[in-house]
């Protein structure tokens, strides 16, 4: 009994695989592109201008692709599509297969035309406004055939470029957990206090997280709840003015007499004629990091490895 169950348990498993298979043959790339703006778009009639293409069609290729699945893929109503949860785990593959196609494409073009293409690294904005200008010269002048594409992005969307093939290298800030990832991190720069006129004498050094109480401060959301933290512990909760993703946006605020900016020392000379007087934090905890990433066990290209050796150290 045991051996004619399990006998009709892997019968229903290779048919499901060989019917899964036979479905994923019969999508072609355009279906998928297609399906993909659609579920974006939430609209047939908005998918279908972004396509450039009239709505009857663009409606007859979803339903082909339904018929061929003979699954359901969305819910239509009058205002907004709905995918079912089918149509969903579609949408994640799609791009998972469109993006593979573009990254073998890219392979291919790689080995056949050595370093020509474009690079696309996503960073922290403030970190790649420090580190990618003076890096990404000197890099063309040796390799005139690479073009760069540069995403200005949180760290979150940033892992999600990396994983899904969008960027070929990541720029974050740490503390992040990284160990997903091939890396190369940097000595951690210290916190910085900017402002037109601090209130501390000219040979005073360092602050302390002491010094801050009393002070309206522009401060990144990023550092946030560790400052306000480090303020609880010496027995006050800070006056948080302003807060930003953008460090050069903080910068110019602090310019105006706003309040004190809470920087990354290595992002003071971001805003240009502006006239801002700094002192370092005196606290380690605060310290943050650099870590260049890309993925593991994945093709990179010979453009990416030759710009990850300009980092190294």
């Amino acid at each position: 009994m045991y051996y004619l169950y399990k006998n009709h348990i892997n019968t229903a498993v290779k048919i499901y695989q060989q019917y899964y298979v036979r479905s994923v043959i019969l999508m072609d790339i355009r279906q998928l592109t297609y399906f993909l703006t659609i579920a974006e778009e939430g609209n047939i009639s908005r998918a279908a201008e972004k396509l450039h293409m009239a709505q009857p069609p663009l409606s007859q290729q979803l339903k082909l692709l339904e018929n061929e699945l003979g699954m359901k893929l969305v819910e239509r109503s009058t205002r907004k599509i709905q995918l079912t949860d089918v149509g969903k785990t579609l949408e994640h593959r799609a791009k998972q297969i469109l993006n593979l196609i573009k990254a073998t494409e890219k392979e291919l073009k790689d080995i056949n035309e050595g370093l020509q293409g474009t690079l696309s690294i996503g960073s922290v904005s403030s970190a790649g406004a420090t580190l990618l200008p003076d890096r990404i010269r000197s890099f063309y002048e040796k390799y005139s055939g690479i073009n760069f594409e540069i995403l200005d992005e949180d760290t979150p969307k940033i892992i999600e470029l990396l994983n899904n093939g969008g960027i070929d290298i990541g720029i974050i800030r740490t503390p992040f957990n990284i160990e997903s990832f091939e890396s190369i991190c940097l000595p951690d720069e210290p916190m910085v206090v900017a402002g037109v006129k601090i209130p501390w004498e000219e040979n005073q050094k360092f602050i302390c997280i002491s010094d801050l109480a009393e002070n309206p401060l522009i401060v990144q959301r990023r550092y946030e709840d560790m400052i306000v933290q480090l303020c609880h512990k010496e027995g006050f909760y800070p006056r948080i003015l302003c807060k930003s993703n953008d460090v050069r946006t903080i910068l110019l605020w602090a310019s105006t007499g706003l309040g004190l900016a809470i920087v990354p020392k290595n992002c003071i000379n971001l805003t240009r004629n502006v006239h801002l007087e700094f002192k370092e934090i005196h606290e380690s905890s605060l310290n943050v990091g650099t870590a260049i990433i890309w993925p593991k066990n994945r093709f990179i290209s010979s453009a990416a490895r030759h710009f990850l050796k300009t980092f190294e150290v």
